[in-house]
């Protein structure tokens, strides 16, 4: 007897959408970038960004990355930044699995999947790996995988606070993220510190 492959719902499993971007934590995305050591072991590189702002917000490197570590990336992220309302995927092992499925569901964090074969559903990640390849993992030689991670995150550092990005008016994604947050906060500052209405004055004791 033939056992039924057990499906996920087609919630997720929805094409990803086109929906307008407007506010950082609106949708995230993430993927996996493989390389070699100097030595020959290959290693792998877990990505995730913010669509809207532009930011890198983890680049984790080992040698191996199950749904596990995925999850623990995450709720880094969650614990120090907030959560995300979607995440991007495709359908990686790392992805699909029980554990980081429950994390969002959890969490009600929404995981949309690409379509298989169509990686451009998922674009700002594509081009994101396509220049992490080409400015960090094809520009240095990692003699071992501390070496590899330093690299790494001083790579990602200058991305996120030295790159302008034309998609942000030519800000970083660090002074594009610190410009949205101010804005954000000037609503909470004036309801806390209310002026005086135009046209009433203060009443003198």
């Amino acid at each position: 007897m033939r056992r039924r492959k057990r499906r996920h719902s087609g919630q997720r499993l929805a094409a990803a959408t086109t929906a307008r971007l407007e506010r950082a934590n609106q949708r995230w995305a993430m993927d996996f970038v493989s390389d070699t050591l100097a030595h020959g072991r290959t290693f792998r590189v877990l990505t995730i960004i913010d669509e809207y702002t532009r930011e890198c917000l983890a680049i984790e490197a080992d040698t191996s990355l199950p749904g596990l570590r995925v999850v623990r990336v995450l709720q880094h992220l969650a614990d120090t930044r907030g959560l995300p309302e979607e995440i991007h995927v495709d359908h990686g092992p790392e992805f699909i699995c029980r554990s980081v499925r429950s994390w969002c569901e959890g969490h009600r964090v929404l995981l949309r999947y690409t379509e298989p074969g169509r990686p451009m559903q998922n674009g700002h990640i594509e081009s994101f790996n396509g220049r992490f390849r080409d400015e960090c993992l094809n520009a240095n030689w990692f003699l071992n995988l501390g070496k590899a991670r330093t690299q790494i995150q001083a790579w990602r550092t200058d991305y996120n606070q030295a790159r302008p990005h034309s998609a942000l008016a030519h800000q970083t994604p660090d002074e594009f993220a610190a410009l949205l947050a101010h804005r954000q906060l000037q609503p909470t500052m004036m309801t806390q510190n209310p002026k005086t209405a135009p046209g009433r004055s203060r009443v003198s004791r």
